[in-house]
């Protein structure tokens, strides 16, 4: 979900696409996640090797494991006093993945362990299902085809070319009607059989995906007082998006309009890479201190492919009769484009007070510019679309808190992370809050822990762009089970 800042007359590479693959909502063990992700000064958790590769140091034992969340998540929509409630349900892999510990030397000062570690871990779920519908008493969605159009051909161009000039939403709405002549007193006129506003708009939102990162890491311990490690991850994202939007007329009361609608479909995938360096400090046995630097990731190769199928039931104005099956449906030709993306930088601070053996208490701070997202390619240089980066979008400050509380072998767990809203100026929310606890056991040899995560976070959301267009203002809530299980060893 997120707000569209452009017009939608191209499919693909807005500033909200830069936004959507640079924020990371991350996905981890059921320890990390139940701590509500504060992990970067405990180390010693898989999920922290994404965010400070530093925690790696604190391993003495080798591991592999494996991570399972069960996410149902229900999004309730309003728009123009109408409430529409979707659910929809996940089952995913956050991470899995092994981890080896080797001693060095004799026990004595000095560097006292190595360690290095390859696997996955998520770092952000692209799966909802979102429904709106509303009626609107000020616009159809053909009133920004038509005045596009209109702007068109006062430039120069003609009729017989508007397909050409777009293809996936103003050149098929002609193609079916939708967009239409009038000829009066000799003069030709582009206009709609389409009313405007008045009528039911409803729009079904479904998006599938990931990104996961594909990482090795190494690191060391220095005398129990200085952890250091350093991740190469490969994100590689996978993102597809459909979205099925309808204009009616409930009553039945319009002579030239029954009903339309069109269905666009969004495949975006591309793999990164970037470069992480972290170090943990414990000064005295019950503070660890750590630091994180995350480089910019660069998409080398994100490819997007995109398509419309419209369909109309209207009256033809041109010709004096409703629509034929003929001309009742267009599907648009395939598009795909390739192009760059350059995510932002992050720091992140990590503080952490350990009571014995007994538990800890820790916090997390990450720091993330989105306005230096950055969108290229070999034939385009988004001008207009970095500039929207860097318009709407600013600097967020995000934290992270947790505890834990050991019982002999079971420990107690509980957490909250605010991701910060990435908009300027009040433009839409979009910050998310998260609420976790969870139980863990640790056996001789195996360890097993249980997390649950209810997270919530409020967007607007514009069916499309035009003069006095509400929004629908969407709520996200989802309440995650994750479970993992490690063998050590």
């Amino acid at each position: 979900m997120g707000l569209m800042f452009l017009t939608y007359i191209l499919p693909a590479q807005y500033a909200e696409d830069a936004l959507r693959y640079s924020q990371n909502f991350y996905q981890g063990s059921a320890r990390f996640m139940a701590v509500g992700g504060a992990f970067g000064a405990l180390g010693g958790d898989f999920s922290v090797l994404s965010t400070n590769p530093g925690g790696i140091g604190i391993y003495r034992t080798s591991e592999i494991l494996g991570t399972l969340s069960f996410t149902p998540r229900k999004v309730t929509s309003v728009y123009n006093g109408t409430v529409a409630d979707n659910n929809s349900f996940v089952m995913a892999f956050n991470n899995f993945g092994y981890v080896n510990a080797k001693r060095l030397g004799r026990g004595g000062k000095g560097w006292k362990y190595f360690q290095y570690a390859l696997g996955m871990n998520r770092l952000n779920n692209f799966n909802t299902n979102t429904f709106t519908q509303g009626i609107n008493t000020k616009s159809s969605r053909i009133d920004a085809y038509l005045d596009d159009a209109l702007d068109y051909l006062d430039g120069g161009g003609n009729l017989g070319n508007l397909i050409n000039y777009d293809p996936y939403y103003i050149g098929p709405a002609w193609e079916t009607y939708l967009l239409d002549t009038l000829t009066f007193e000799g003069t030709t006129y582009l206009v709609s059989p389409v009313p405007a506003g008045g009528l039911m708009q409803s729009q079904t939102v479904e998006t599938h995906g990931s990104t996961n990162e594909w990482f090795v890491s190494a690191g060391a311990n220095f005398n129990d007082i200085l952890y250091i490690g350093a991740t190469l991850g490969l994100p590689y994202t996978r993102y597809l998006r459909t979205t099925s939007y309808f204009e009616t007329d409930v009553a039945d009361t319009i002579a030239t309009f029954d009903n339309w609608s069109v269905t666009e479909d969004l495949y975006t995938r591309g793999m990164g890479v970037n470069f992480k360096i972290g170090a943990i400090v414990r000064p005295v046995n019950w503070l660890r201190i750590g630091v994180a630097y995350h480089t910019p990731t660069y998409y080398w190769g994100l490819r997007d492919t995109w398509s419309t199928y419209t369909t109309s039931d209207v009256y033809a104005l041109s010709t004096g009769s409703w629509v034929t099956p003929d001309y009742d449906h267009y599907a648009s030709v395939i598009g795909e484009y390739k192009y760059k993306l350059t995510t932002p930088m992050r720091i992140i601070g990590d503080l952490g007070f350990v009571i014995k053996e007994i538990g800890f208490i820790s916090g997390e701070y990450e720091y993330v510019n989105y306005t230096s997202a950055k969108l290229n390619a070999q034939d385009y240089d988004f001008y207009n679309e970095n500039m929207d980066i860097n318009t709407y979008f600013k600097a967020t400050h995000n934290f992270r808190v947790g505890t834990e509380w050991r019982f002999s072998r079971i420990s107690l767990r509980g957490g909250y992370a605010l991701y910060a809203s990435p908009y300027k100026n009040n433009l839409n929310d979009g910050s998310r809050q998260s609420y976790s606890g969870g139980l863990g056991y640790r056996g001789d040899n195996f360890a097993l822990d249980v997390a649950y995560v209810y997270s919530k976070s409020n967007e607007d959301y514009y069916l499309y762009i035009y003069d006095n267009m509400n929004p629908a203002e969407n709520k996200l809530s989802e309440s995650s089970i994750v479970l993992t299980f490690k063998y050590l060893f």
